[in-house]
């Protein structure tokens, strides 16, 4: 890695046009009519898009100087991206704070992951140095992108060649150990073009115990235009990533602000290589198709701190350590075509998936040992594995799929969008718990949407639609045994009877712009509702048992407020509110535990507001001169699942400071600016006897940094 960020220095005859760029964008930040490339595979005025979508432009990022990925995401309106440490996450768009595979995240287009293989903390891969946008699409999409579109689909968009020879190299670090070096450039000369970025980070020894970690990224694009109507497109990017994972606190050790870790052997691990070939061909100002080979190599690895189980009061626990590793072989087609008729657009495509996929688990034994009293853990010992399988299976996903849109213009203002999609999944398996066994199984699903935009003008619009979500079950819960089942029973081996998850959203929305575009304002109003949701309920005997059964409701305001009153000073405002709440939604069959059901009752960690706002100033009597203040505001939400007990939620300031000189820009990011103290998350069983744990949030930070853009000309 080391290697390759001395040779992209050497390319240094190349400049960065930071003041131009930001120029530019500052202008068409204001616009509400900006162009958008997710919500269809295809270059879109954000007011022809009957959804919710946000974009974060090239300036923000570059401003932001993000050291993850949460930093940028919760600037949107209706997102919360939870900081789980290390640029480990969990995610909130149109759900509570979650774990499950109802969010779609995508690089340039394409699935990070596999159906079936979610996992919430995919985006520590992204390389943030690597970035030219991201686009947030909130609510159903499946209807392009299918499985998991449904809180969310997030498209993080990789910086394309650029016209003129670029270069740019940047440090960053932070009181607490933790640096980071990162280096990009690109070019265009002649037919191609190419643009390299890569990231190097450390850290040790940080504010919370056995949190070390490091990371290293790096992204190539290149193109080659073969014809002035058809480009050929290569990209790849290679990630590895390992973390200790310490693990939430328990109540006593947050309020102390003595941040110690039970266990100092838990990590978590990646290694992920992405590639893809893509043939783009122009036929005529009308028609225009692409064709993408790719390809996926990921090994996630972790002696996960969550897999810990004690009982109170025991010497003894057991944990696990796990690895779920897949490739995949894909392409995916598209094809658009406008017709003079009605003014209308027809968008067909197709995808074929096929991905390996291997899983182990294995029960460790643990040595537990005890505070004063034998409440709670002082510390856990590895004792090493018990050679318990937990779960052992080899599967091939295959995920065929086709997708229709067409869009049509009634009256000049009033534009209609009809979608669907069929995906298939084909799942082959050879279990390897207990007596090996093969088989197959098949999930199939159709989805649609219907969508009309009126816009009454270029300052006023309108949206609404109605849209359908899936998701079917993960291959970590379809391969795990059936309590009370034995290893002789084939069939009691696996929950065939999971069936996918199924949402359908309702909304509506718009957009304002107002003061010749000095104040912009835009608005969603959703109602999402979610059937055959994943069980997991309490036996007679304390074990669990999965049933796809549940049903939820989600439905809130999304708001966002852009105010420019001069060029020098910039405020934005967003925000949301929601309720989520549990409809039919079982979780005992357990005579002696007090609940055994949780309709009607509110869902855990999710905030009724959740908001995010800023104001920027950049001052004309010092120009690259830029200053910023936001504000993070998470309101109360229950711990439990029982409505008992809530925390106060939280609301933090970041202070951003930026300065360029001849190419040379010094910046301090203040993160946490009065040391607040805060958890990320709180939790907490439904017993009376269960005790919260927290994810703490990290003291005031001062990141520091200094960047260096070379131009050649000058």
């Amino acid at each position: 890695m080391k290697n390759i960020f001395f040779a992209l220095i050497i390319i240094g005859q190349f400049t960065y046009a930071q003041n131009k760029i930001a120029k530019d964008t500052i202008k068409t930040e204001q616009q509400l009519d900006e162009v958008i490339v997710t919500a269809n595979r295809g270059v879109t005025k954000r007011s022809e898009i009957p959804v919710s979508v946000s974009k974060l432009t090239a300036k923000t990022i570059s401003e932001t100087k993000p050291t993850a990925v949460y930093e940028i995401i919760n600037k949107t309106s209706g997102v919360l991206m939870v900081n789980l440490g290390n640029e480990q996450h969990a995610m909130a768009v149109r759900q509570p704070i979650s774990y499950s595979s109802y969010f779609l995240y995508l690089e340039d287009g394409l699935p990070i992951r596999p159906l079936g293989v979610f996992n919430h903390n995919a985006l520590l891969e992204i390389n943030q140095f690597s970035l030219n946008s991201i686009e947030v699409v909130k609510g159903p999409v499946s209807s392009i992108y299918g499985p998991e579109a449904i809180g969310g689909t997030i498209n993080f968009i990789t910086q394309n060649p650029t016209l003129e020879p670029t270069f740019k190299i940047g440090l960053q670090a932070d009181q607490f150990g933790y640096k980071r070096m990162q280096v990009a450039g690109g070019a265009t000369v002649g037919k191609v073009g190419f643009y390299v970025s890569g990231l190097t980070s450390d850290q040790k020894n940080s504010w919370m115990a056995a949190s070390d970690y490091d990371k290293n990224n790096i992204n190539l694009r290149l193109d080659y235009a073969i014809t002035p109507r058809t480009k050929l497109i290569t990209t790849f990017m290679q990630g590895k990533y390992y973390s200790q994972t310490s693990g939430s606190i328990n109540e006593e050790t947050f309020y102390s602000r003595n941040y110690s870790s039970t266990t100092d052997f838990t990590y978590r691990s990646s290694d992920a290589m992405r590639t893809r070939l893509t043939l783009e061909h122009k036929w005529n100002d009308k028609s225009e198709s692409f064709v993408t080979v790719f390809h996926r190599n990921n090994k996630l690895g972790q002696n996960p701190s969550y897999g810990i189980r004690w009982t109170t009061g025991q010497t003894t626990a057991k944990g696990e350590i796990n690895s779920n590793n897949f490739k995949s072989y894909g392409v995916l087609a598209q094809h658009s075509q406008k017709f003079d008729f009605l003014n209308s657009n027809l968008i067909i495509g197709g995808l074929f998936d096929r991905s390996p996929n291997d899983y182990y688990s294995n029960q460790i034994n643990l040595k537990a040992n005890l505070n004063l009293g034998g409440q709670s853990v002082n510390t856990y010992e590895n004792l090493g594995e018990n050679g318990v399988k937990l779960a052992d299976y080899n599967a091939i996903i295959k995920n065929t799929a086709g997708y229709l849109q067409y869009s049509f213009n009634v009256i000049d203002k009033l534009k209609f969008t009809l979608g669907t999609r069929f995906d298939q999944m084909d799942l082959s398996y050879t279990n390897n718990v207990g007596i090996v066994a093969s088989g197959e199984k098949k999930y199939s699903q159709l989805t649609s949407e219907i969508g009309l935009n009126f816009n009454l003008n270029k300052n006023i619009g309108f949206y609404g639609n109605v849209a359908q979500g899936f998701a079917p079950p993960g291959l970590t819960s379809i391969f795990r045994k059936k309590p009370n089942t034995g290893t002789t029973t084939v069939s009691a081996e696996f929950y065939y009877n999971l069936e996918p998850a199924k949402f359908n959203n309702c909304e509506v929305g718009g957009f304002l712009n107002l003061l010749q575009n000095k104040l912009t304002f835009d608005y969603a109003v959703y109602y999402l509702q979610g059937k055959n949701e994943l069980l997991n309920i309490r036996q007679p005997d304390n074990s669990t048992d999965y049933q796809s059964a549940g049903e939820t409701q989600h439905k809130g305001i999304e708001f966002g407020v852009n105010y420019r009153p001069i060029q020098e000073l910039h405020f934005r405002i967003g925000g949301t509110t929601a309720k989520h709440k549990f409809i039919d939604f079982k979780v005992s069959d357990k005579t002696t535990d007090p609940v055994q059901r949780l309709d009607g009752f509110e869902m855990p960690q999710a905030p009724k507001w959740v908001g995010n706002s800023e104001v920027s100033y950049y001052p004309k009597w010092l120009p690259n001169f830029r200053t910023a203040i936001e504000w993070q505001y998470v309101s109360s939400y229950y711990q439990d699942q029982i409505n008992t007990v809530k925390d106060s939620g939280y609301n933090f300031f970041n202070a951003r400071i930026g300065y360029a000189y001849k190419g040379i820009e010094f910046y301090t990011n203040i993160l946490n600016l009065t040391d607040k103290l805060y958890a990320y998350s709180v939790t907490k069983g439904n017993n009376a006897s269960d005790k919260a744990t927290y994810t703490a949030s990290a003291p005031r930070t001062f990141m520091m940094g200094i960047q260096y853009n070379f131009d050649l000309k000058k």
